[in-house]
């Protein structure tokens, strides 16, 4: 009798320790099925986002100078008519980021900032320039950098930076869903994110 209950012990240890080890080699390939998709999902994401505006702007350029010992005064100006495209992109192959399998965290370390392009044309017209103070390369850099200046304030003011924005969101969006959707957890920030909210507060973080 005594021989028969310890058959019966010794095949049930050996019943679950195969088992065990077992379930220890399953949790094992969804983890590494877990961390491939997760990889392969921002392999996927990490291309440019860019978002396209356009912006015109009509200036007028002055210039003055005393010349002769302040005897005289010699103008120059021109209408500058100014058309430009404007790019705001994230190049998401720069997010940084960790994987830790022990945890199942997803944790992005940094995001890149936007980068801001700016191509305008410029177009010269009604041009008077004074013998003794002629047009430059001085002068169209000048004209250039007020232009450049100009823009950036139009660019802050419309909603070209936020659309640029969502569109990241929405890419980071599809972390979130892989991470919920296979039991793991995103991280920004230090902080975990648990929802679609809480990603909707990443442009206060980024600016």
């Amino acid at each position: 009798m005594r021989k028969i209950l310890f058959g019966v012990i010794i095949t049930l240890l050996v019943l679950f320790t195969f088992k065990y080890c077992g379930d220890r080699q399953d949790d094992k390939i969804v983890l590494k099925e877990s961390t491939a998709l997760i990889q392969e999902q921002i392999k996927n994401v990490g291309k440019l986002v860019v978002t396209e505006g356009h912006f015109s702007e009509v200036f007028t350029y002055k210039n003055s100078k005393l010349v002769f010992g302040d005897l005289l005064e010699a103008e120059k100006q021109a209408i500058v008519i100014v058309n430009a495209d404007v790019t705001i992109a994230y190049d998401l192959a720069k997010i940084e980021y960790k994987i830790d399998q022990t945890t199942k965290t997803l944790q992005i370390i940094s995001i890149p900032k936007e980068e801001i392009k700016i191509s305008p044309d410029f177009e010269y017209y009604d041009i008077q320039a004074d013998f003794l103070n002629p047009f430059e390369a001085k002068d169209y850099n000048a004209i250039k950098k007020t232009v450049n200046t100009s823009l950036m304030k139009k660019i802050e003011a419309s909603d070209l930076k936020s659309n640029a924005q969502n569109r990241l969101i929405s890419e980071l969006s599809k972390f979130l869903i892989l991470t919920n959707s296979l039991g793991w957890t995103l991280v920004y920030n230090e902080t975990p994110i648990q929802d679609f909210s809480q990603l909707n507060n990443l442009p206060a973080i980024l600016d």
